[in-house]
């Protein structure tokens, strides 16, 4: 039988017949060496992927909570739902108009299935940039909020989106603020959309 050589049998000369190790203080500093690595990958992590470490907590958090739940048996949502929610917000806290304030995301009670969105800049050529002028200068409120429920059959089924403020009326925003537009129908629907695209 053949013995398994680990990389902590080799001598740092690269090949176990090289040199011998005859100081134990170097595997004490190669530990050391490693934790300092670790520490250092963390936050370069971070700055690789394009999130803020408040982020990156967020979402470790909601990954623990669904974990947990998991455990307990009250899992809500499907694994291939929460799976691809949790990309999505990755993918909303990476992009540029996140970055750039055009709109922020909160989620309702720590629900991946359920998130507040605000809009806060619009294409300054569409009516609504205007509209949202008047509401700031009459009311004090800048953005537009609103709500996104997300079904367990997600991406496969549009989220349900409602307008909760501004009491918006006519076009597409139905009584109640739920938007019927024909990209949120079962029809309309591609599971290739994202939430940061229907936000924009």
């Amino acid at each position: 039988m053949m013995a398994a050589v680990l990389p902590s049998d080799i001598p740092n000369g690269g090949c176990s017949h090289d040199q011998e190790s005859d100081d134990d203080g170097d595997t004490d500093m190669d530990e050391d060496m490693h934790i300092e690595m670790e520490e250092d990958t963390s936050s370069s992590k971070s700055k690789e992927d394009g999130l803020s470490l408040e982020h990156h907590a967020t979402l470790e958090r909601l990954r623990q909570n669904q974990r947990q739940d998991y455990l307990r048996g009250s899992v809500s949502g499907s694994v291939q739902a929460t799976d691809r929610l949790m990309k999505e917000l990755r993918e909303v806290y990476r992009s540029e108009s996140y970055r750039r304030g055009v709109f922020t995301v909160d989620l309702v009670n720590d629900s991946l299935y359920e998130w507040n969105v605000k809009l806060l800049i619009v294409d300054s050529d569409s009516p609504l940039y205007n509209d949202l002028n008047l509401l700031k200068e009459k009311e004090g409120k800048d953005h537009i909020l609103l709500n996104i429920l997300f079904r367990e059959n997600y991406p496969f089924d549009p989220p349900f989106i409602r307008v909760v403020n501004p009491m918006i009326s006519g076009g597409y925003v139905l009584g109640g603020g739920a938007i019927c537009m024909e990209l949120l129908t079962r029809q309309g629907w591609s599971s290739a959309y994202t939430v940061e695209a229907i936000s924009r």
